[in-house]
């Protein structure tokens, strides 16, 4: 079963699945060509083309469409980016969601506050990657983040570390720069893992049932 990721540069939601032997496949414009480490193949593709993925039998689906266009914290430049920049991002999303459902497995749509909310409707969770510092205590900073879900995605419970200075905010601190806007989107570790741990056996809980049943 393939774990798929979406607008992923980095392959950090993918690495606790590849760690446990599934197969990953992580697609974003920014890779050159197809490129394979370990379990994750990484694979240059435009998914503003309508990409698609081949059949198979998808096990989960994430995707991190660009927030350039759409996130609230940029609304200042919104009219300089004008229409076209808003139907650029939104199309970036309706792509991703088009093929997180396509794949018939459980997904996740990831995205700061943003326009979404207006334009599809509000995101089901919300989260700081200081919520998951019990599995990675580099992560105790604030960044709120919004995720839209489907199929039966489980959102993990918040798991913090104990004994921690509170969180800081390093992300609207990043410095300017070519390589603000990819560090400031890089998937917290903590969270990827806690994703793994609540999705990997759950989602697997109705088939073991179904099979009892027959």
């Amino acid at each position: 079963m393939i774990v798929l990721s979406l607008c992923d540069r980095t392959g950090v939601m993918v690495d606790p699945w590849a760690q446990a032997g599934y197969e990953c496949v992580c697609v974003d414009v920014q890779h050159e060509g197809r490129e394979r480490r370990g379990n994750v193949t990484f694979l240059q593709a435009d998914l503003m083309r309508r990409w698609l993925p081949p059949r198979d039998e998808y096990r989960i689906a994430f995707s991190f469409p660009a927030c350039t266009n759409l996130a609230v914290s940029g609304a200042r430049w919104f009219r300089d980016k004008g229409i076209r920049g808003l139907l650029d991002g939104l199309e970036l999303v309706e792509a991703c969601r088009d093929i997180c459902e396509w794949t018939d497995a459980p997904w996740m749509l990831e995205n700061p506050v943003s326009t979404i909310s207006s334009y599809w409707r509000e995101p089901d969770y919300t989260f700081h990657p200081s919520d998951f510092t019990a599995f990675e205590l580099g992560d105790n900073y604030t960044k709120k983040t919004c995720l839209w879900t489907g199929n039966g995605f489980v959102m993990p419970s918040p798991n913090r570390a104990q004994d921690l200075p509170p969180p800081d905010d390093r992300i609207h601190k990043a410095a300017p720069g070519e390589r603000r806007g990819d560090i400031r989107s890089i998937t917290p570790r903590g969270f990827a893992r806690a994703v793994f741990e609540a999705n990997e056996t759950a989602s697997l809980v109705p088939l073991a049932a179904e099979e009892i049943a027959k």
